[in-house]
């Protein structure tokens, strides 16, 4: 994907929280109605990074105990590989990163409803107070560091451009805006060993989310490897126990990737492609997720789930591209 495409979808993705406003329209409209009904024998995985808002998120679990039937990851990994089915409009609740945040405010909140989840880790940050890559690259940019290795981008979508970059060079580039920056970034305090411990007693499985977050399709072999294997013996030390599930940074596969974790035991991978799953009916490391922000109204947390907000973005997302390609088109012939 070229970088003004790429730009140009991440963009998107950033500007969706302002369609909020039709998401009422959405939810009210016929055709909710029949992607509902649709979505009765399907598996919304939603997938959420930090708590950005606890209200919120509270009012989305009172509504999944209300209206949805919440499952353990267990129950997922039994189903996608033939075990008993779900119940309808199953629901597993997900975590990408770790944000301590997740510890702090939405593990007391799933106790108290009796809701399960499961928290990907990216576990060379865990007891550290090292920021994630994504937003120190942004927090850089705004202190006026610079990196000749990508085209100039705005700093809240420069870390998608550098996704673009083989893995080393991307390294670089971050080591280039550190060394350009004004001033360096905030540090970030992240779970430690004990909180682990504390999220899987209290019924959050902690899944493998790599040893830093690289996008892993742009891994040479060697760095494949200790992103998926160094992570899950760090994992494992850490809990007693190996994890079971995987979640791809940024959602990118890799058949590299598929092959360490069918060795290594794995019993799930999770994507992060905005689709509602059907377990069984696709290869149990390559489960679909929803994009969610706790931030969400009730009225968009309904349209995701029916999967109709996926339909929409898609839509959108393709007028997106057709758009960029033309103007790239109009360009070459001018």
């Amino acid at each position: 994907m070229n970088p003004e495409l790429r730009a140009t979808l991440a963009g998107l993705y950033q500007r969706c929280d302002a369609w909020q406003g039709a998401d009422a329209l959405l939810r009210r409209s016929p055709a909710q109605l029949w992607f509902r009904h649709r979505a009765r024998s399907r598996l919304a995985v939603l997938g959420y990074h930090g708590i950005e808002d606890r209200s919120s998120f509270e009012a989305h679990l009172d509504r999944l105990c209300d209206r949805s039937a919440p499952v353990s990851l267990r129950q997922v990994e039994e189903a996608a590989r033939g075990g008993p089915p779900l119940p309808p409009r199953a629901v597993l609740v997900t975590f990408d990163d770790g944000d301590v945040s997740v510890h702090r405010d939405a593990l007391p909140a799933l106790k108290a409803r009796g809701i399960p989840a499961v928290c990907f880790v990216v576990a060379g940050l865990v007891g550290t107070d090292t920021p994630f890559w994504w937003d120190e690259v942004e927090q850089l940019a705004r202190a006026g560091g610079t990196t000749d290795l990508v085209p100039p981008a705005a700093p809240e979508l420069l870390p998608h451009t550098l996704k673009l970059l083989p893995e080393r060079r991307r390294r670089e580039a971050l080591r280039q805006l550190r060394d350009s920056a004004r001033t360096p970034v905030a540090r970030k305090p992240q779970l430690t060993e004990v909180q682990l411990r504390e999220l899987a007693a209290g019924g959050v499985d902690i899944g493998n989310h790599t040893l830093t977050h690289p996008c892993l399709d742009r891994c040479d072999d060697r760095q494949v490897r200790a992103e998926v294997l160094d992570a899950h013996r760090l994992l494992t030390d850490c809990l007693g126990r190996p994890p079971t599930a995987f979640a791809y940074p940024n959602g990118n596969t890799d058949a590299r990737v598929h092959r360490l974790l069918g060795e290594a035991g794995y019993r799930s991978g999770f994507l992060y492609n905005h689709r509602l799953a059907h377990p069984g009916a696709r290869h149990p490391l390559r489960i679909d997720r929803l994009v969610v922000s706790t931030r969400a109204s009730a009225d968009r947390l309904e349209t995701i789930l029916s999967g109709l907000h996926s339909t929409v973005f898609a839509l959108a997302r393709g007028a997106a591209r057709a758009a960029v390609r033309s103007a790239q088109a109009i360009r070459r012939t001018s």
